[in-house]
């Protein structure tokens, strides 16, 4: 039997390349009868944040969140999981730099280290660990095709930076199942 997971994420940081640099990532798993979930997660003040790291953050949100699901079922189920983001950066690191970056000692092609390696290796490591209960491929998508991410980090952001933000529940479906 399969299990198929689909998730979208996107990553956000407000003042990026200041020290009151703020950033969260979010999360949302669709549902396979319509619907959907969201989280979010908040940068650490430490590295600073950046949108960059933001994203690959929510790629890491994801990876954690799809391996939570396969080792929580009763069954051994095949995991397909699908994530989709907006950042051709973080599909990139996902998709085809990091096994290059892996091979070459994680040093880049202008021979300086990878930024951001401990996020990337940290990804890569859950994706290593994803892929003992069956298959996780990344798609990458057009911003206005990850409207729920997106609005679910501004809404953090938002919340963060101390504005009054409407909360959407994200429950759209009867279902808890993701």
């Amino acid at each position: 039997m399969v299990y198929m997971m689909k998730m979208e994420v996107d990553g956000g940081c407000r003042r990026n390349g200041s020290p009151n640099a703020i950033g969260a990532a979010a999360i949302v798993v669709v549902r396979k009868y319509g619907g959907w979930r969201s989280w979010t997660r908040d940068l650490p003040d430490y590295p600073a944040p950046t949108s960059q790291r933001a994203e690959l953050t929510a790629i890491i949100f994801a990876l954690e969140k799809a391996l939570e699901k396969a080792e929580s079922l009763d069954y051994n189920p095949f995991m397909r999981v699908r994530i989709f983001t907006d950042s051709k950066y973080a599909h990139g690191c996902m998709t085809d730099w990091s096994f290059k970056w892996r091979n070459n000692g994680w040093i880049n092609s202008a021979g300086n280290e990878v930024a951001n390696r401990d996020l990337i290796e940290e990804a890569v490591d859950l994706d290593d660990r994803l892929e003992q209960y069956g298959k996780v491929t990344y798609g990458w998508i057009p911003r206005d095709q990850n409207s729920t991410a997106d609005q679910a980090v501004r809404d953090r952001l938002d919340e963060i930076d101390g504005h009054d933000t409407e909360m959407q529940d994200g429950y759209q479906s009867s279902s808890d199942e993701y």
